[in-house]
Parts: C-alpha cells; sequence; structure tokens
C-alpha cells in the first residue's frame, strides 16, 4: 500500500511561522498530522544533551528518524480498518529538513522571512544573542533553502513568505490546494 495522504516537511529558519502553518492546516484538513520535531524531541529524549549556550537540545536523529518511520505511511502493511486513511498526511515541522530519507516526503515547504522581522521574532522569544545572530545570518544566506535543495529534487520544494498574516493565509490555502491535488492525482477522493 502507498500511502493515502502526502507527507509535507514544514521547515525554515526559527521564527518564520513552521507551528502557526502546521495548525492551520491541520483546521483546514484535520486528518493531517502535526510532528513538532522540537516538541517529540524534549517528550521522547530524543537528544543527547543540552546545549547550555544554544539553549537547545543535541537531537539524536537515529532514535527520531525511527520513531517518525512509521508513521510516514510508505508501503505501510494494509490496515484491516479506515485506518487506510490516516496512512502519511505528515505535517513535519522542524527547521531542518534533510534528516528525512527522500522517500518519506512529498513537498518540502520552506518559509522565509525578512532579517530584521525574523531578528524580532527571536528577541520576542527571549533567545540567547549568538542563536538569534546565527539563525539571522541562516536566513540571510539561505541556509535551510540550499539544506533543501541539496536533499531533494527541486520540483518537490517550494519558497513562501511569511512575513504577514496575509502571508500565513495565503500559503495555507496553497498548502492545502496542493494536498487535494495529490491525493486527487494519486487516485483518492479529494476532501
Amino acid at each position: 500500500m502507498v500511502r493515502s495522504w502526502p507527507n509535507i516537511a514544514i521547515t525554515g529558519t526559527p521564527g518564520t511561522g513552521k507551528s502557526t502553518h502546521c495548525e492551520l492546516v491541520i483546521e483546514s484538513l484535520p486528518i493531517m498530522r502535526h510532528i513538532n520535531v522540537g516538541t517529540l524531541v524534549k517528550e521522547r529524549s530524543f537528544h543527547e544533551g543540552w546545549d547550555a549556550d544554544y539553549q537547545t537540545y543535541d537531537v539524536d536523529e537515529d532514535a527520531l528518524l525511527d520513531y517518525i518511520e512509521p508513521l510516514t505511511g510508505k508501503n505501510a502493511p494494509e490496515p484491516e480498518d479506515d485506518e487506510a486513511e490516516k496512512r502519511g498526511g505528515l505535517l513535519l515541522d522542524w527547521h531542518c529538513c534533510e534528516a528525512y530519507p527522500l522517500r518519506w516526503v512529498d513537498l518540502v515547504v520552506v518559509l522565509r522571512c525578512d532579517h530584521q522581522q525574523l531578528w524580532d521574532r527571536l528577541e520576542k522569544r527571549k533567545y540567547p544573542l549568538a542563536k538569534i545572530q546565527d539563525n539571522n545570518e541562516a536566513e540571510i544566506t539561505n541556509f535551510v533553502l540550499n539544506e533543501a535543495r541539496e536533499a531533494y529534487p527541486l520540483e518537490s520544494i517550494v519558497e513562501l513568505k511569511s512575513e504577514t498574516n496575509d502571508d500565513v493565509e495565503a500559503n495555507v490555502e496553497r498548502i492545502v490546494e496542493w494536498i487535494r491535488s495529490w491525493r486527487s492525482q494519486h487516485g483518492f477522493e479529494s476532501t
């Protein structure tokens, strides 16, 4: 069985609105499942310790990926009930995307934000100065976008501006429409 719902990596520099986008997509399509990787790392202890300088965990990617893989739905055994509609359908919310195997991901959404606006957002989160500077530099130098381009086919990557509420609303509509189109192209009923 091939999954019946696409998996989407929602990525971008911290502060670009990944979790907000995921939550809003789920409002439109509740069958999709939001996997906030940062939260998962903390809750399941998928880490190798705490980095005090950056106030973040050093992620154990092997443990993390082993946990997520059965949820991706690729070639999952045929379920006995209506769980078939829940195969795949992940919104993988993390500032990294290259860790996910190519076979897991149908679309990579890279959220972008003006670096000054991003700086302000990260200050509001009370990030340490060094972490704000590094994340701001990553946004300016297209670090996350370049990472996505190195890991996935260009046709599976979309770069979206995420600076205003209108941007977010338009992005969510675009992602929901893409999911519906993917379902139709793969022979499933559109929702």
